[in-house]
């Protein structure tokens, strides 16, 4: 049976309303996506660090419970787990502060067995840092010698703006890597002061990934790939909160990829209506997860959309 492996960080998030904390919980870009494919029932699996503390203890049960296997979480007895203040503004768009220990290297963890078809989900700063990468181009060169769809999440912050010139030929390998390419305006537009996404694509991405998901908030999402260009509208919303919108996103579209049989010998061909059923999965996702303070699908959501 086909799976879905995430590699990322973790991190409890706790999010500020009008200056007051009013929830907490567990999250990571890649560990949102995971959760919500977990929560579909998807076999799936995450790789990534956490403190041996009482916030690795939430994270790993938090990935269990919602079916997700956490046999390749490498613990650090010395570190303590990252959390991040998310600040909600009027419009419920969330600014960051982050607060984290640096792990150090660990020869001592489990790359997952790859197979033919499976789905690998990487991105965000953990896919650059370069204490990090030694396990994201293990990852990388087993899938890509396995046959597996390879996804990459750009997501860059503009925390690491300042980095953006030394990180970029690590950018560019993670380009090569991919075979779909996901980033949203804003990380382009950190990234190479680009604006538009026939530009990014064009100029950026395709020489080195064919397929690019371009994404503008609540102006939608455009499809760049070398058969179909499409800009896909979507329904607005009054969001309770933005955070994980970008990651379920992403975990629509892969669900989305393995629900209708798509396998990596089959994206070169894919027809325009092909892209219409794998994007649309994707905003539904999205458009969920705004609904709610949580950083995945809701399980209403997923029990729905199972049936």
């Amino acid at each position: 049976m086909r799976k879905i492996i995430g590699i990322g960080e973790t991190i409890l998030d706790i999010l500020f309303k009008g200056g007051i904390a009013s929830t907490s919980v567990p999250g990571g870009s890649t560990f949102n996506s995971m959760i919500s494919l977990g929560r579909m029932g998807i076999p799936s699996c995450f790789v990534s660090e956490i403190g041996d503390d009482a916030v690795g203890r939430i994270v790993r049960t938090f990935l269990s419970t919602n079916g997700v296997d956490d046999s390749y979480l490498t613990e650090y007895p010395e570190c303590k787990s990252p959390i991040s203040l998310a600040f909600l503004d009027d419009h419920n768009n969330a600014t960051y502060s982050f607060y984290k220990d640096p792990f150090g290297s660990r020869t001592d963890w489990q790359c997952p067995t790859i197979q033919r078809d499976d789905i690998i989900l990487f991105g965000s700063y953990y896919a650059l840092d370069p204490r990090m990468r030694y396990k994201v181009t293990a990852l990388l060169d087993e899938a890509r010698s396995a046959g597996a769809i390879i996804y990459y999440d750009v997501n860059f912050r503009r925390n690491h703006q300042g980095e953006a010139i030394k990180l970029m030929g690590t950018v560019i390998e993670n380009l090569e890597y991919a075979d779909i390419v996901r980033g949203s305006d804003e990380d382009f537009s950190v990234l190479y002061g680009i604006g538009e996404g026939a530009k990014v694509y064009s100029q950026k991405t395709a020489f080195y990934c064919p397929r690019l998901i371009y994404s503008r908030g609540a102006q939608g999402v455009e499809l760049h790939s070398p058969t179909v260009t499409k800009h896909y509208a979507i329904e607005p919303i009054i969001p309770v909160s933005t955070i994980g919108a970008g990651d379920n996103l992403n975990a629509g579209i892969l669900y989305g990829i393995i629900k209708h049989r798509i396998r990596r010998d089959d994206l070169d061909y894919l027809t325009e209506r092909d892209w219409d059923t794998i994007i649309h999965c994707g905003l539904r996702f999205s458009a969920d997860t705004c609904m709610h303070t949580d950083n995945y699908i809701s399980l209403p959501f997923a029990e729905k959309e199972r049936s």
